[in-house]
Order: C-alpha cells, then structure tokens, then sequence
C-alpha cells in the first residue's frame, strides 16, 4: 500500500516516505540481522485481579489498529519491505473493520467478535507478560495476550502513575515525543521539513504560541487553583513521567528505542549515539494544548461571519440582508435534532436585541496576519505557501471536524432494566492511534479505557468499577474576536485608553533531509503579535479606523486546568452517582458533551468554560476591544472572567434516551459552527435510537445495529434525497438519461440509502452507480440551487461559513481524504429546508427566501432534471479522479479508511465506516 495520500491537519506529520528507496539501497537481511536487539521483555505467568467490576461481563470495547505503536527499526524495515507487523500492532483493525457487514446478524453472545472485552483484570490463562518497571516493587504492568492493552496495578500512587507513564512510552514513546514538538511549535525541526509539517506546527502554534514561562505558569495555576486534589494531580505528573523517562533510558540503552530515531537522525543505529531527549512536566501542557485545540475549543470565525453578513447587507440592504444570513445561520432552529430533547431550554450565544459594541471591518480592507517570515529554501517554496494556507484557514475556522457521538439508553426502555450505551470518540484514523488503551488500579484510582498518548496519567474516556462515560465535541462558543484600536503604528494598541506594545513571540525553525524526510533545506520564523485580547488573527480597518483582530479563547493559558476533572473521573471514591459525574466534568474546561452510564442511571453534561458577555454583544461578530464590552470579571493577566453556573450549562439526568453526533446540545443553545439545522447527521441516530426506546426492550446487540446502520447511512440520500426525487417526480420525466438516473437513485433509497460493500471484502459497492450519480450530483445541485439567487459573492462567502458537502471520498477534516468522519458539515438543511418550501409544505425555521427555480416547482424541477443530467454523465474517475492510494475510477477506495502513518509502520485500508475510533459498548449489572 503506498505510504502517502494527500494530507492536511494532524496527518501533516511527515513519516518515512523515503523509506523504499532506503531499502533498495541496504542490505534489508543484513541490516535487520544487526538491529535485532531485544524487543520486550519476557514473558511471565502473573495474573491481575478483577478489582470491584461491576459490569459482569458487558463491557466492551475497541481502537484500531492495535495497541503497539512502538517499532524497532528492524521491524519498521521489516514492515515496509514485506508488510509484517509487531505484536498486537494491527489486531484490533480486523475486527473493527468487520462491524460493517457483521452488524446485521449481531447478538448480546458475538459482541466481543468486534469488541474487546473490557472487563477489569486479565485471566491467568492470558497473561502474556508481566513486567515491573524499574524494577519497583510498588507496581506491576500485565499485557494480555490477545490485544497486549497494559493492565497496570500499584499499592502506592507513585508507583500506579509510574507505570502508567512507562506503559506509555512501550506503546506510544514516537507519537508522543512528535506531539510535544506540534505543541511546542518545532515540528520541522524535529521529524523534517515536509510542506505537510510545516503545516500542521503553524496551524496549532498559531493559536498558542506559549513560551516555556507560559506553560510552567499553566501548571503553576492548576496546582494552586486546586487545592489537595491540585497537588496530587503534580506528584501524579512527576511519578507519571519519572516511568516515561525511565523507559526512555531502558530502550536506550537495550537498543529497542522507537525505529524512528533512526531513521529522523536523531539515533544512530550502528553506534547508538544521540539522544532522545527526556519529557518534562511542560512537555504534558504542550500536548494538551494540541489535543485541546482539536476537540476542546468551540468558537472563532466572527470574521468570516461578518464578511458572510456585509456580503449578505450588500445584495439584498441591511435589513433583509441581516434576514437572510439570520436564516442561513440557523442559530436556535426549530427543526434541529437535540441532545436535551425535553424542550428545556439553556440561552447561550443567542442573538441580543440590540447589538452592543459590534466591529464589523470596512469592505474589502480584511487581511490575514502573516505567520512565516524569512522563510529559505523549502519553508518558502509553492509547497510550503499552500500548506501554509491551508492550516491558516483551518486555524481561524469555527469547525472542528471528525468528532464523536454517543447512544445512551435509560434502563426504563431495555431488556434488562439496566441502561446502555454505545459511544466513543471520533478522533481519526492513525498507525500509531492518538489514543491508547490501559487499565489503571491504585490508590485512588480504578480505570480502564482510552487516553491521549502523553497524557494518560489518568483514563480520559472508558470505565470505572461501577459506571462508564465518554464524550463528544460539543462546540460552544468561548473564542471570542476583538478589534484593538491600533496606536503609533501597527504592534501598539489602544488597552482601556492606554497605547500598549503588544508582544512579539518567535518561534524560529530549521531542517535538513534525513533517510525519513527527504525534503531539501529550509528554515522561517513563525512570528505572533499577542495582545492582552489574545494574537493577532487579521487586520483591518472599521470605520476608518486601523485595528487589529484578536481572538481570545477562555481556555488559552488554561490548558492544564481539565486534569482534575479526570482526575475526579478516575476516583472511585468521588464518582459515585450522575450527579458526582457531573460534578467531576465540570472541572474541564474544554467544550465537550459528557455522557454517563451505571446500573441504574443516566447522565449528560455539557462541558466548557462559557464566559458571561457584556450586555447587548453578539458573540457572532467582533466587538470593539474596550473595557464596556469586555467579559464580565475578565482579568487579562490569568485570563480568568466570569462563567455562566453549571445548571446554566445543558444537563440532564435519566431521560429516555440521549444521542449525539455533535448536533446542537439543547433548546436555546448555540454552538460555534454553523449547520444545526433540519438535517444534520444527528438525525441518524437519533431517528434509530427513538425508534428502538419507543418499542422497548433495547439490548446491546440492537444498539450496537443502531450505530453501525448509522455509520453506513449517506446523509443526503437518507434525509434529502426522498424531497429531490419528489420534485422531480411531480411530473412524468421524459428524458430517458434523467429517468435512467431517477431509477437507480430510487433503487438505492429502498436497499437503504446505505455506502456498504455487495459483500464482506468485496471492495465494491452495492448501487455504485447511484451512489456515484449523488456525490457528482450533490455540488452542482447546490449551486445551481443557490448562487443565482444569493449572488456569487455572497455564495462564495457562505460556503467560507460552511461547506457546501463533506462526502466521505472528499478531502475534509483533520486527516484529509480517507478519514471515515463525514456528514458533519454541508449545505442538506438549506436544500432540505429550501425543497420543502417550494413543494409547498410547512418549514419551520425556512430560509428567509424561495431558491430553487426562484421558488416555483417548475423551474426547480427543470434545474434538478438539468443538473441530474450532468451528474449521470460523469464517469467513475471523474467523481473519484484518484490519489496515492488509489487508481482514478476506484470508488470503494476513495471512501475507504487510511490508518495514516504517524510513524514507520503502515496498514492497510478499509472499509469506510462513520463511527467513533474508540469506542465502547457498556451495560452494567449492579452497583457499589
């Protein structure tokens, strides 16, 4: 398989793509015959004790493509040169890729045929190591045999964190010591000079670009804001990464070090010299500043808000301009799928009556603040330039893709009378996987599940003795765009009437090729202007005046603060019931959705530092920086403010059934990104599991068909599709092309609307031609639907809000092409909305006009009859023209699913499947 598809955000990391040339050049026999040191340690009968699992066989769980994420250089050869794999470094891909056409005849007794299962403990008889690390008494790490997940268990808290940390560094030392360089700005410098990591380092440094004072007073912070629980979050840190470092030093000097090393220059395999350098406790805000700012931060993009609405005020004048983008913005849409569905309602970011303090720009005078300076050699050629815009453009949007969703099930609607669930993080495809499994016992610990790599001091998302939970991105808005009142020149600003310097921050980087990276030379300087309101985002002027945009985010210079949330989270002795979940995850300040499960009880709450606006100010659009519209109680030195209270945030506890998919969280509630409409995929689940709690009786098995039904759907075949055919079909076609593509269109719906193959490993779609006519069909429709009516400009300025598609052949999200997530973001609530209008049938929440054939049935029905046409004409390798991976004309692989490499070990790929990465499948029995 070849190592490289097209690319963007986190699979910006360059891995060795000059690999294959390498060993045509060496000796592969030779070379591994002398880098054949000691892999592992062996083997031990041991046996780890269940301790207090109250799940009694039903929890379950699953994260392709395995749990080692550590290779030598010999198998990193042996891999690339004839596909083998280390131990338990591909077993979990099999069955996860199975659920896809194994879903169907699933029952409670094959779960585990897709799942792990995620009981405490290991048996005897699956003990395949045993290992004290550092030789310490105080803690011992147990590997199973089938999927080698470390089962970690201390009698002191030193020591359990210890062991956590080397069990770390086993599975995941590489990506780890990768992700401190993305959080810290020096990826380039690190693993090479590929356009790809250029990319990927200025996307994340441009929103934090901390200095090492900034990310020592972070911990700094936390430690002091948090009294008891604050200081043994530090001493679990120090012991966490004293086990890191310890196995830093044990591969080092047993040669069985992460390949690589080697292989980026940073090791050299004959002598052994160089250094891996060790981790230090900043090295841990670092990383969660990265995983923070992809999953964790709602807000930004007021300003391609506002040029969206003067675009909007230009074509049509302010007032029914302002309808118009108020429409298409759906903030409180009556039709959305919610996660809080009993019609309680919680205000956030809702439009004021009278806007305060707004800072709209002057026309076109907007510009993007410029990152990269002096750039030489390859930081400065084209490829670098589009890299370079693309992170941009991803840095300041107000989309945060690739995410979640979670089904949960109260035991009032299941067989057993116990609740379910079914969730999981949707964090990409990746070889090694972003997170790991572990299980942790100690004192004050009792855990097993999924962790960020580098972060898994404690379990971010699994199970505890007696209750589960897991989390999706919820996307609120605590990123806020202020214009400061430039003074002097461009880097003073007006602060409160004061001019103010604002604060250079460098970042200065440089590469050389190694046998992993071969691009040429090249060096830059990434280069921050930071003000008390954040770093300089844009310039422009408003009303004459010169300004800069800032963005100020309540979690910047926090990104240490959520450890004691998961902390509580770990603590058997804190969570005990919804309501002490609830207390616990409201200590993370990340924007996400919480959803708990325990024998009796279900929970959800919505997570996230939401700051209190000044009245009158529209978190839509910047506001002047000035004291009057300032966050409530905002200190700008700790960047601290004033935050909406806990029961303001939505919550709920045992309602019938919870589903989401990073849809809207509640009546009344609005999130960052655009697109909470009509139609969003929410709505596949949350049509399955409402048609499941209705009838009653729910297991396992059937949530788990729910899911994975879900994860097959088309989106737009599913929810739009049937109004499309139904204007077409208003009359008789005559045009035999049209009706020929009406016809296999009409087919696929009644098979189901599904992307699945005709059987398991078939590697072709059942309907492809219908399923080829909808993506070819699905932009041209759109267009020709909406840009005659709202104009080019405006039109080209809406899809900068929201995308017009995100079809999982498509280039999208945080990984590029071939990353499963799809259906987050698209333009089918305004097609669904807008069809519906012109059929004639009520639409609450309409677009604020008719679009389609200017509104009447007939000119709509000529325009889809017309592109419908085009659509069918277009042949296979001209809706899927082909990349690395795959030849023009392969539709099954166009949507299929990359492990991308983030190291030096490759998988292959697989069927596409919409569905968490990690995910679990829970239904506990009894209760402490």
């Amino acid at each position: 398989m070849p190592r490289r598809t097209s690319r963007t955000a986190l699979d910006r990391l360059r891995t060795p793509g000059r690999l294959t040339g390498f060993l045509k050049a060496a000796s592969i026999c030779v070379l591994i015959a002398g880098l054949l040191s000691p892999l592992g340690q062996a083997a031990a009968a041991a046996e780890a004790t269940a301790a207090n699992d109250y799940c009694g066989s039903q929890c379950s769980d699953i994260l392709p493509p395995g749990e080692n994420g550590n290779a030598t250089l010999a198998q990193i050869l042996l891999n690339q040169a004839f596909g083998t794999q280390p131990d338990h470094a591909e077993d979990q891909l099999g069955p996860y890729n199975n659920l896809a056409k194994g879903y169907s005849t699933l029952t409670n007794a094959t779960i585990n045929t897709f799942f792990n299962d995620a009981s405490f403990g290991v048996a005897s008889d699956q003990v395949a190591s045993t290992l004290n690390p550092g030789g310490r008494t105080d803690v011992t790490i147990v590997r199973d045999k089938k999927t080698g997940v470390p089962h970690i268990t201390g009698t002191t808290r030193y020591g359990t964190e210890y062991g956590a940390g080397y069990a770390a560094a086993q599975d995941r030392l590489w990506l780890m010591d990768v992700f401190r360089h993305v959080g810290r700005g020096q990826l380039t410098t690190f693993a090479g000079g590929a356009a790809s990591n250029q990319g990927l380092e200025q996307q994340f440094w441009r929103n934090a670009p901390y200095s090492e004072a900034d990310l020592q007073a972070q911990i700094d912070n936390a430690v002091a804001s948090n009294g008891t629980r604050g200081q043994q979050a530090l001493a679990d840190a120090n012991a966490y990464l004293a086990g890191i470092n310890a196995y830093i030093d044990a591969s080092d000097s047993g040669r069985y070090f992460p390949g690589e090393y080697v292989l980026t220059g940073h090791k050299d395999s004959v002598t052994n010299a160089g250094t891996i350098d060790h981790f230090k406790i900043t090295d841990l805000v670092a990383l969660a500043s990265v995983i923070g700012a992809l999953f964790g931060s709602g807000g930004g993009g007021e300003v391609n808000n506002a040029i969206s609405l003067l675009a909007a005020q230009e074509k049509y004048g302010v007032t029914q301009g302002t309808a118009v983008w108020e429409s298409f913005r759906e903030r409180n849409d009556p039709e959305a799928v919610l996660t809080v569905h009993n019609g309680e309602s919680f205000p956030y970011g809702t439009k004021p009556a009278t806007a305060a303090g707004q800072a709209l720009p002057d026309a076109d005078t907007t510009a993007t603040e410029p990152l990269i300076y002096d750039a030489t050699g390859t930081g400065a050629d084209q490829s670098a330039s589009e890299a370079s815009a693309t992170a941009t453009a991803n840095a300041l949007s107000s989309a945060r893709r690739g995410m979640s969703n979670a089904l949960v099930v109260s035991g009032a609607k299941t067989a057993s009378g116990h609740p379910i669930a079914v969730f999981g993080p949707q964090t990409g495809y990746f070889a090694p996987q972003l997170l790991m499994l572990q299980e942790i016992q100690g004192p004050g610990i009792s855990a097993r599940g999924a962790s960020f790599a580098g972060l898994s001091m404690y379990v971010e998302l699994g199970r505890g003795q007696d209750y589960s939970w897991s989390a999706t991105t919820s996307g609120q808005d605590i990123i806020d765009t202020y214009a400061v009142e430039l003074c002097t020149d461009d880097y003073h600003y007006l602060y409160h009437g004061t001019c103010t310097a604002m604060e250079k921050i460098e970042q200065k980087n440089s590469w050389a090729p190694t046998t992993a990276d071969g691009t040429a030379a090249g060096s830059y300087t990434m280069r921050v202007w930071k003000t008390k309101y954040g770093p300089v985002e844009y310039r422009a002027t408003v009303g004459g005046k010169r300004v800069a945009y800032t963005t100020l985010r309540s979690s910047y210079m926090h990104e240490a603060d959520s450890i004691i949330g998961f902390q509580m989270l770990n603590d058997p002795d804190y969570v005990k019931s919804p309501q002490t979940f609830q207390s616990a995850v409201q200590h993370i300040n990340y924007t996400f959705n919480w959803f708990y499960v325990d024998s009796t009880h279900t929970a959800y709450y919505n997570s996230g530092d939401n700051p209190v606006r000044a009245t009158g100010v529209d978190p839509e659009f910047p506001v002047w920086a000035q004291a009057a519209y300032d966050w409530q109680g905002w200190n700008p030195t700790t960047n601290t403010a004033t935050y909406t209270a806990a029961s303001a945030h939505p919550n709920s506890i045992d309602q019938d059934y919870y589903i989401s998919w990073n849809n809207k969280q509640a009546k009344d509630y609005t999130t960052a990104p655009w697109g909470d409409g009509s139609v969003h995929r929410g709505n596949l689940l949350e049509d399955r599991v409402k048609t499941l709690a209705a009838a009653g009786g729910v297991t396992r098995a059937s949530l788990v068909k729910a899911m994975a039904d879900a994860a097959l759907a088309d989106l737009r075949a599913e929810d739009v599709l049937p109004d499309l055919l139904k204007v077409i079909n208003s009359s008789t076609v005559t045009d035999s092309t049209a009706a020929a593509a009406v016809t296999k269109l009409q087919t696929w719906l009644t098979a189901g609307g599904k992307r699945t193959e005709t059987s398991a490993g078939s590697k072709a779609y059942a309907n492809p031609d219908a399923i080829r006519i909808l993506d070819a069909w699905w932009p041209l429709l759109v267009q020709a639907e909406f840009e005659p009516g709202l104009g080019t400009e405006l039109y080209t300025a809406f899809q900068a809000n929201l995308p017009i598609d995100e079809s999982p052949s498509a280039a999208h999200g945080p990984t590029g092409a071939h990353a499963g997530s799809s259906f987050q973001y698209g333009w089918w609530s305004y097609v669904d909305k807008d069809i519906r209008a012109v059929l004639g049938e009520t639409v609450q929440g309409p677009l604020a006009q008719k679009y389609c054939g200017g509104g009447t049935l007939s000119a709509c029905r000529d325009l889809l009859i017309s592109t419908l046409k085009t659509a069918a004409g277009k042949t296979a390798a001209q809706v899927y023209p082909g990349d690395d991976l795959c030849s023009a004309g392969n539709q099954w692989c166009a949507d299929s699913i990359v492990q991308r490499t983030l190291g030096g070990i490759k998988h292959y790929n697989i069927s596409w499947q919409n569905r968490p990465t990690y995910q679990q499948v829970v239904e506990f029995t009894s209760h402490r």
